[in-house]
C-alpha cells in the first residue's frame, strides 16, 4: 500500500513532506522524472560515485547467491571480429 506525503508551498517553490520512514540522511537529493513518477535519490559528490557499490561489495554476497550457477551460452566463433578489436 502506498504511503501519502503532504505537498505544500515553501516560498515560490513546491515542497513535499516525507514520512519518517522515507527520510534521507543527506542535505541534497537528485530528482529525475520517469513518466508521471518523480524519483528522489541521495546526491553523491564527485569522487564518491562508487561508494554504494563499494559498500555492497564489502558486505559480500549472501550464501544462496547463484547457488544453482548460471546458464552459460556456448562459446561462439567470431574470428572475423578479431581484427576489429586488436
Amino acid at each position: 500500500m502506498p504511503h501519502l506525503a503532504r505537498v505544500f508551498q515553501s516560498g515560490n517553490s513546491q515542497a513535499v513532506r516525507l514520512p519518517k520512514e522515507f527520510r534521507f540522511n543527506v542535505d541534497r537529493v537528485e530528482i529525475t522524472q520517469e513518466g508521471d513518477a518523480l524519483i528522489l535519490r541521495p546526491h553523491v559528490e564527485q569522487g564518491e560515485q562508487w561508494s554504494s557499490l563499494k559498500a555492497a561489495l564489502a558486505r559480500g554476497m549472501s550464501e544462496d547467491f547463484m547457488m544453482c550457477g548460471r546458464e552459460q551460452p556456448e562459446q561462439q566463433d567470431r574470428s572475423e571480429l578479431d581484427a576489429v578489436f586488436r
